[in-house]
């Protein structure tokens, strides 16, 4: 009788195998693609500078461009997206964390190489970490670019349009279903970034150039997304050195005295800016003051110096550019993401997603990376996320936001970190020098 029970036991276990075996579950392994609303992800093309080639650190990174808001966003939609990946540590100096206690940086040493220089047509990706607004008509090599007019080619031209024409000519030759357009912020970063050393482009010119780019956009007959300038003011790179110093022992509060356009005088908390390289200069390697800033006789060079009136200057073209934008986005019907206001929120509150709390502390805060200008991995979902909100809202999609928490951070430091006792990271000569932006 045992032996029968056996029996059917296993003939039923053998019956339930096979049914489940033959049932349909294509539903269950092929879920429904996001509705995407009015526009078609199949062609999807984006312009811009580093923000949008996913330059972090420092560098173009194949393991951090991987997580571009592009790419995160065509990922999420299940479309091709093809980038100018270059081999990590990437396109040279790439920072990276050399201690956390103090927390300081050092700068990897190693170049990658391109990993697909030879794909055959132009990329999705056509972010060039440098670009300007007058690049994305007229650039279409290291050696006629905006920056090249100055004598500093800009090698990574070369290895995103690979000789093919320029941004603009590249994506309208792949018949865009889907365009975004991400520029400017560099028209006003290569100023506030030098101290007021570099030139700053006039608002004329920069409206004669977005004018013509944005009619040029118009004329690709697609839906295009643009993004205006966020507040460069209150990114890390600006926010992180104080304007005067902390007496770890008495509490008391130090002077420092630097190079402004009114001659050399006393810093003021909250009105003048410091830019991330003055720690340089400020601290030696152990974090002790190197007296830097302690006179007016041994003065902060104007260079690590954004003072009051060069603060007011930078606001006034970023407020400009944005009205030129925001302009020219209503008269083509473009679909327009106010970076401005997103990013002065999230400094002033910070930003609950997911389960997450980012700020935009450097190093700490999770979404800046090392180089206090870029966002990490993380970062770029928020980005992304921005992104995918405004198509949802103008284009009638319905397209699920990136879950945050689920994009490995490019930089966990959390609570590890230990500033210097004069609250200043520690950071080597020279590593910042090269930043694109």
């Amino acid at each position: 009788m045992k032996s029968i029970y056996k029996l059917i036991s296993v003939s039923l276990v053998l019956a339930l195998t096979l049914f489940i075996g033959c049932e349909d579950r294509s539903e269950l392994n092929a879920p429904a693609p996001p509705n995407t609303g009015s526009v078609s992800f199949e062609r999807f093309v984006t312009l811009g500078n580093s923000l949008t080639a996913g330059y972090q650190s420092s560098s173009l990174f194949q393991s951090a461009q991987v997580y571009s808001f592009g790419a995160q966003i065509a990922k999420l939609v299940d479309v091709k997206y093809e980038q100018a990946y270059m081999s990590d540590p990437g396109s040279g100096g790439r920072i990276e964390v050399g201690s956390l206690s103090p927390f300081s940086l050092k700068v990897n040493s190693g170049k990658g190489a391109p990993v697909n220089l030879n794909y055959a047509a132009p990329y999705n990706n056509l972010g060039v970490p440098g670009a300007f607004v007058y690049d994305i008509l007229n650039a279409k090599s290291s050696l006629t670019c905006y920056t090249a007019k100055a004598g500093q080619p800009n090698p990574l031209f070369d290895v995103v349009l690979r000789g093919q024409g320029s941004e603009f000519q590249q994506a309208k030759a792949q018949k865009p279903t889907l365009l975004s357009c991400w520029i400017g912020a560099n028209d006003v970063l290569g100023y506030a970034t030098s101290g007021g050393v570099n030139p700053l482009t006039d608002a004329a010119t920069f409206g004669f150039l977005y004018n013509q780019l944005a009619d040029s956009l118009a004329s690709l007959k697609t839906k295009v997304i643009v993004a205006n300038i966020p507040s460069v003011t209150s990114i890390p790179f600006f926010t992180t050195i104080p304007a005067a110093l902390k007496d770890p022992a008495s509490g008391a509060i130090i002077t420092l005295y630097g190079q402004t356009t009114t001659g050399i005088r006393a810093l003021v908390p909250g009105q003048d800016l410091l830019t991330l390289p003055a720690s340089s200069i400020l601290l030696n390697a152990s974090g002790a003051p190197t007296g830097v800033g302690l006179s007016p006789s041994n003065s902060i060079p104007n260079q690590f110096v954004l003072d009051k009136d060069e603060v007011s200057k930078v606001q006034t073209a970023i407020s400009t550019f944005n009205g030129i934008i925001q302009a020219a986005a209503t008269a083509k019907n473009f679909v327009l993401v106010d970076f401005n206001s997103f990013f002065n929120n999230v400094a002033a509150n910070g930003l609950n997603v997911d389960g997450l709390h980012l700020t935009t502390a450097f190093a700490t805060g999770g979404l800046f990376s090392l180089d206090g200008v870029h966002p990490t991995n993380t970062g770029y979902a928020v980005v992304a996320n921005e992104y995918i909100k405004k198509i949802n809202e103008k284009l009638g999609g319905t397209i699920p936001t990136i879950n945050v928490s689920t994009v490995p951070g490019s930089i966990i430091l959390l609570k590890q970190v230990r500033i210097s006792k004069y609250e200043i990271p520690i950071i080597p000569k020279g590593s910042l020098d090269h930043v694109l932006f």
